[in-house]
């Protein structure tokens, strides 16, 4: 807890005052001495009736052979000499000041004036640390590593060797700037860090002022702008100032999305707070002062939306382009993750590289600590496989939701939905390889079927394009054919469908009756963040031949899973059959589901279906033949993906 300690002094300095008072109130008091003359103190003194007398500064206390005390004031011309000539002898005398210094009455006499003294440095120390404040007000935020904190190296970093690479130049010239300058080589002043979140834009920046060997000066880009005008380029102007005072030396800015945006924007025009903060930035990178020694280091995941000026030569010379990792990028992100963690020996990190197709080195990162907490949980002194694909699915579709009560119909429906996409995919030349089918709550879902590729693909086909609309819409043919009833469970597939196919028509020119043309132009309103506002560059003709499109080819992928399904039926049923008992098929097992002999479930492993309402067997009769246990219920059921 922090404590205001200017408050505490307040609070002892009352508590002081405050004893001072009632100990003069409390305390007995010694009665006021009779004032009298001195030359009647003279007098006494002649006819010897003073038995005391005590000599101070100014008075004189005396005390007569009766007991009563006088007190008398010494004149101005008077010394102690002059006092001590009237003085009888057999009078004690006493002379204060003589043996020391009376510090309770001086303490007495000046306690006033120390409390009055302490009270006005309160105030003024009050008044120069608003003072302070104000004028700090101004001043960077950047936070500064020196070159003896602990850093992050090049070996901490993986999956991105061509950026590293880039770097490196950074690295080098910092180090030796004689070998580029002997050749008249530049350095680039500023070098922006694109990339989706998570790839370790902020981990390569770290890393680069940790091999350099140099002050790193760290700062976002939303700490530059405030609520008044002018803050923001001040601290821009500080943290140069700063870092000059430490050249050579890294300033890192991380989201410089939030200051470096097009100019003319915002509704304040150039007064606006931003404006003047990204302008301050432009100068100070490239302004008339250019020989400095700082390199400007900035990130984002939206170059889109920066000013042109800011990306110009000179500036942001260089973009270092940080994507998501490829296979042998995830197995060295996995082994800089995993080192120093207790692993089994089955644990093999190329095949659960080959398992995160998408994942980023934060996601990576994620996956093998939630593999550690599973393992922790179930008391286990070491990671093994298992924990491993199970975090897999935990990064992908959250926690499992065992907790969640599903009835036995809703999870048959469930198992022939699940099913209906795997056999599909299965059954297609051009789809990737399914992996797992899992009926087991996780998220917001019901159920999940994974695939695989087999290598990382940078470019994809029209046949892969339509093997994968036919695959998301297995699930929902599988319904339709089994149940002749359709659910809510394929919302999901079917959005993402149609969202495919409409890509595939109006920007990937992948439509035989409209060729290789994209249609709308879509536009980023910059004021607005990401918001696309898509204008129709295109009349209501051609919009119509898009729709048509769009539903033909949806439509065709349609009538291709459900002839599947409908070719392999009884391989449906005993997948399905499969997964209500079991929940979960992935590996050797599931391959041998897809091509091995149905060989029947025994009957106490399998699920018993809910029994159909009053009047459904009657209508049942009516409807086309279905699988025995298995009763049509005209109504919606809740999604599963």
């Amino acid at each position: 807890m922090r404590i205001n300690w200017r408050r505490s002094i307040l609070v002892y300095i009352a508590i002081i005052a405050a004893a001072v008072v009632f100990f003069t109130l409390i305390l007995p008091s010694e009665p006021e001495p009779n004032e009298i003359p001195l030359s009647d103190a003279i007098a006494m003194s002649q006819n010897s009736e003073i038995a005391k007398i005590s000599v101070g500064s100014d008075t004189i206390n005396i005390t007569a052979t009766n007991g009563i005390e006088y007190l008398t004031y010494k004149e101005v011309t008077s010394s102690i000499y002059e006092i001590e000539g009237f003085i009888l002898e057999g009078v004690e005398v006493e002379i204060e000041g003589a043996g020391g210094i009376n510090w309770g009455s001086v303490l007495i006499n000046f306690l006033p004036l120390l409390i009055f003294g302490a009270l006005l440095f309160f105030l003024f120390s009050q008044a120069r640390g608003a003072n302070s404040q104000a004028m700090s007000f101004g001043r960077s935020k950047a936070r500064m590593f020196s070159v003896n904190t602990p850093t992050v190296t090049f070996d901490d970093v993986a999956g991105v060797e061509e950026a590293k690479q880039e770097l490196r130049e950074v690295v080098d010239f910092l180090k030796s700037r004689e070998k580029f300058q002997a050749l008249g080589a530049r350095i680039p002043k500023g070098m922006l860090l694109i990339g989706p979140p998570g790839t370790g834009k902020t981990l390569m920046a770290r890393a680069v002022a940790g091999e350099a060997g140099v002050p790193f000066f760290s700062i976002s880009g939303s700490e530059f702008v405030e609520m008044f005008v002018g803050v923001g380029a001040s601290r821009v102007r500080d943290l140069f100032e700063q870092a000059k005072r430490n050249a050579p030396c890294i300033i890192f800015i991380d989201e410089i999305d939030a200051v470096g945006r097009h100019r003319g924007a915002g509704l304040g025009g150039g007064h606006d707070e931003r404006e003047q903060t990204l302008n301050q930035i432009l100068v100070e990178m490239d302004g008339f002062d250019t020989n400095t020694n700082v390199i400007v280091i900035a990130a984002t995941n939206r170059p889109d939306i920066l000013d042109v000026a800011l990306l110009r030569p000179g500036r942001f010379d260089r973009r270092v382009v940080l994507d998501l990792p490829d296979i042998t990028g995830r197995t060295a992100i996995l082994k800089i993750h995993s080192k120093g963690k207790p692993l089994e020996d089955s644990v093999n990190l190329e095949t659960l590289a080959k398992q995160t197709v998408g994942f980023s080195g934060a996601d990576l990162a994620n996956m093998v600590n939630e593999a550690a907490i599973l393992s922790a949980r179930r008391n286990k002194k070491s990671i093994d496989m298992q924990e491993l694909e199970e975090s897999i699915d935990r990064v992908i579709a959250g926690p499992e939701r065992k907790s969640r009560k599903i009835n036995p119909k809703e999870k048959e429906i469930t198992a022939y939905h699940e099913a209906g996409h795997a056999l599909v995919a299965k059954m297609l030349p051009n789809a990737d390889p399914v992996h797992k089918i899992s009926i087991v709550a996780r998220g917001m879902s019901l159920g999940h079927t994974r695939q695989l590729p087999t290598e990382d693909r940078y470019l994809l086909t029209r046949s892969q394009f339509k093997d994968m609309l036919a695959t998301l819409l297995g699930g929902h043919a599988a319904e339709e054919l089994v149940f002749n009833e359709l659910t809510t469970g394929a919302s999901n597939d079917i959005k993402r469908a149609t969202d495919l196919a409409h890509k595939m028509v109006t920007e990937y020119g992948m439509s035989d009756k409209l060729g290789p043309r994209t249609f709308g132009n879509k536009q980023e309103m910059v004021f607005l963040g990401r918001e696309i506002a898509e204008q129709r560059d295109y009349g209501d003709k051609i919009a119509n031949i898009i729709d048509d499109e769009v539903h033909n080819i949806i439509q065709q992928a349609f009538e291709t899973a459900k002839g599947i399904l409908v070719d392999n039926k009884k391989r449906l049923t005993y997948i399905a059959e499969r997964l209500v008992a079991q929940e979960t098929l992935e590996g050797e097992e599931l391959e041998t589901i897809f091509t091995g002999p149905m060989t029947p479930i025994k009957k106490e492993t399998r699920e018993t279906p809910a029994p159909a309402p009053k009047g459904e067997k009657a209508r049942a009769k009516t409807k086309p033949k279905k699988i025995p246990g298995i009763v049509p219920q005209p109504k919606q059921f809740p999604a599963a993906p």
